[in-house]
């Protein structure tokens, strides 16, 4: 469905001139200084996948988002969806897409919610019966009933993200590419935002590239995660497997009944992270080891009462894979 093989794009920028008279010598020899923002870029997403397109600031996340949506063309290589070059075909291209980017509204500001929607049907071409039906499952689906008739502007950032996911989705597109869409929300709005994405990939089957940097958006949504750094592919699987190329230990706490001894040597590789009266805390990595034989041989140094584990938080992960 979404094909994107050896995807480059750099951008240039003007060198500024310094010393005597820089300004006229800028203007008359202007030079520049090519920067890349996105080097050799390769992937597929296939139907109904539901897809995490991360990295840290800069790492081109959003130009690979315009170059898919036919916003910025590539400096070499190309993206496909289904089959069409966005750049080549765009009016084709764009009836299978709705695009969020979380910080600009496709929305008339001054317009009514309802009055925008009614611009955007006649711009994709929707006819009336079908906008009018469309419109009323996203009003029950992202509860949009109470705002209809109020301008954008008057709109809480919870009311308006709700109501450019539905302008996204009011052409029914098969495809959804969302730039950053929870960013600045309450706990209660980014609840209901990511139910309303769950249920469009798993209830109505789209396909779903989702840029973020909230981890709970990636953990809570995402069957796989694609992590950019510096222009580059740096990872591309699933969660699952991403924590166990990172190897972050799991610590795990365990309490004694009583005085416990640490010998000052043991044959399994794990670490002693901390020492309490009745508390040791561990460090492990569950790839290479069973949680069970760490603790058979921690046992023969006390009375053990009980264990807690904790795994590593996701953005731990994360930032594993963008040293």
């Amino acid at each position: 469905m979404i094909t994107v093989n050896h995807l480059r794009k750099t951008f240039q920028t003007p060198l500024v001139q310094e010393g005597k008279f820089a300004g006229i010598r800028t203007l008359l020899s202007r030079a520049y200084k090519e920067k890349e923002a996105v080097h050799d870029v390769s992937f597929t997403i296939e139907p109904g996948e539901f897809v995490g397109y991360i990295g840290p600031n800069g790492a081109g996340k959003s130009t690979t988002i315009k170059m898919l949506t036919g916003i910025l063309h590539p400096t070499s290589g190309e993206v496909l969806i289904h089959g069409l070059s966005p750049q080549k075909h765009r009016r084709r291209v764009v009836q299978h897409l709705g695009v969020v980017f979380g910080q600009r509204s496709q929305l008339w500001w001054d317009l009514p919610v309802k009055d925008s929607y009614e611009i955007l049907a006649a711009m994709y071409r929707v006819d009336e019966v079908s906008a009018r039906r469309r419109l009323g499952e996203l009003t029950e689906l992202l509860d949009l009933g109470e705002f209809l008739d109020t301008p954008v502007r008057k709109l809480s950032l919870g009311q308006r993200m709700r109501a450019d996911l539905a302008a996204a989705m009011l052409h029914d597109p098969d495809i959804l590419f969302l730039d950053e869409p929870t960013i600045g929300l309450d706990v209660v709005a980014k609840r209901n935002i990511r139910g309303f994405l769950k249920a469009l990939n798993q209830d109505f089957g789209k396909t779903i590239l989702l840029t973020t940097h909230d981890m709970d958006d990636i953990e809570q949504l995402c069957e796989r995660v694609i992590v950019i750094n510096h222009g580059q592919i740096g990872y591309d699987g699933s969660i699952a497997e991403l924590r166990g190329k990172i190897g972050l230990p799991t610590m795990m706490k365990v309490t004694f009944r009583g005085p416990y001894q640490v010998p000052a040597s043991w044959d399994l590789p794990f670490r002693v992270v901390e020492q309490q009266a009745d508390m040791l805390t561990l460090a492990c990595n569950r790839q290479e080891l069973k949680a069970m034989d760490v603790l058979r041989v921690v046992s023969s140094w006390g009375d053990m009462d009980d264990v807690h584990m904790e795994e590593p938080e996701f953005e731990e992960v994360i930032h594993g894979v963008y040293k």
